[in-house]
């Protein structure tokens, strides 16, 4: 099975720095002309990603897709790229964001116990930054694997060194990473994290999704079930243009994942969760950024259920959770 973490980051720092370069010096409208050549080399000459555009642009699509669909696809992956610069660099006026969904995430936040925001993989999750300028109030951190994207990542400490400096990095352990979620969440923080990709050999489960089964990481809801905060699904879709739609959904006031019953109990979760997100990426079929074989075979299933991952067993983060409330006085 190809694991998408063998990819290496395409671009480099030479292509970053010079979009980024463009983009200060000569604005958005000069900045996206170049898109046109970065996306002729990643539609020509990533081999491996144009496959996987186009089968998954066949199944979002209902059709065979072709090369004019996956040059489209990595053009639309290429302008989010590109907004980057400017939604982390502050200039978020440039945007025409529609939001739903705020009275949501507004009486999760609100309660004062932190929130975990759910995220994909589809569409852009800086335009999130439209949020924390709405309300000033709420603190944002977002989990983020700085190993896998180290030009990105330098990208972000240049432009945001304050959000540089309140990621939470996925590359920890498991139990850093569960204590550090749990301290932003006691503090009434929204922890921001991408829930769609299983990264090497964590555990994983099956669900339906755009007509055949994928596999979903259970990871991040054994951590919701330990820290008992509310759940909501987070989806910023671009639209073309500079025009980005900001979707928050209620998932679930607390997770809970009874002992006896916790495989199915995950299953459910992790269904009920591809179904939105499938819901979604019909709604936005280009939005799509998973540009490996989502629906790969996993070689050992067994390796894949939830008891097989000690390092984020439900115990465990409960064990974790209870020593850090009681450090900070809880």
């Amino acid at each position: 099975m190809t694991d998408w973490k063998q990819r290496p980051e395409g671009g480099g720092r030479f292509a970053i720095w010079l979009i980024r370069s463009i983009a200060r010096y000569g604005g958005r409208a000069v900045a996206r002309l170049c898109l046109y050549p970065i996306t002729a080399y990643f539609t020509l000459v990533r081999a491996p990603e144009r496959r996987a555009s186009i089968e998954y642009l066949t199944r979002v699509l209902g059709r065979p897709a072709g090369l004019r669909d996956g040059a489209r696809h990595v053009y639309t992956f290429a302008s989010t790229i590109l907004d980057r610069v400017f939604l982390l660099g502050g200039r978020i006026d440039a945007f025409d964001v529609a939001l739903h969904g705020l009275d949501d995430i507004h009486a999760a936040l609100d309660r004062g116990k932190g929130v975990l925001l759910f995220g994909s993989h589809l569409g852009s999750f800086e335009v999130l930054r439209v949020l924390a300028r709405r309300r000033p109030e709420y603190t944002i951190r977002v989990v983020l694997d700085k190993q896998q994207s180290p030009v990105m990542t330098q990208l972000l400490d240049e432009l945001n060194p304050e959000i540089a400096a309140g990621v939470i990095d996925a590359s920890q352990d498991g139990p850093s990473i569960v204590m550090a979620i749990h301290q932003a969440c006691s503090a009434g923080a929204m922890v921001a994290m991408l829930v769609d990709r299983v990264r090497g050999d964590e555990p994983s489960l099956p669900a339906p999704f755009l007509g055949a089964e994928a596999r979903f990481p259970t990871a991040p809801w054994l951590i919701a079930a330990a820290l008992k905060v509310p759940v909501v699904l987070g989806f910023g879709l671009y639209r073309g243009g500079n025009r980005y739609e900001l979707v928050f959904e209620s998932f679930a006031d607390g997770i809970e994942v009874p002992r006896g019953q916790r495989a199915a109990a995950l299953s459910a979760l992790i269904r009920r969760y591809a179904s939105r997100l499938e819901t979604c990426a019909r709604s936005a079929p280009y939005n799509w950024f998973n540009f490996y074989d989502f629906w790969q075979p996993h070689p050992d299933d067994a390796r894949a259920q939830p008891h097989a991952a000690p390092v984020l067993d439900d115990a465990a983060v409960q064990r974790r959770t209870a020593v850090g409330r009681r450090a900070a006085g809880g």
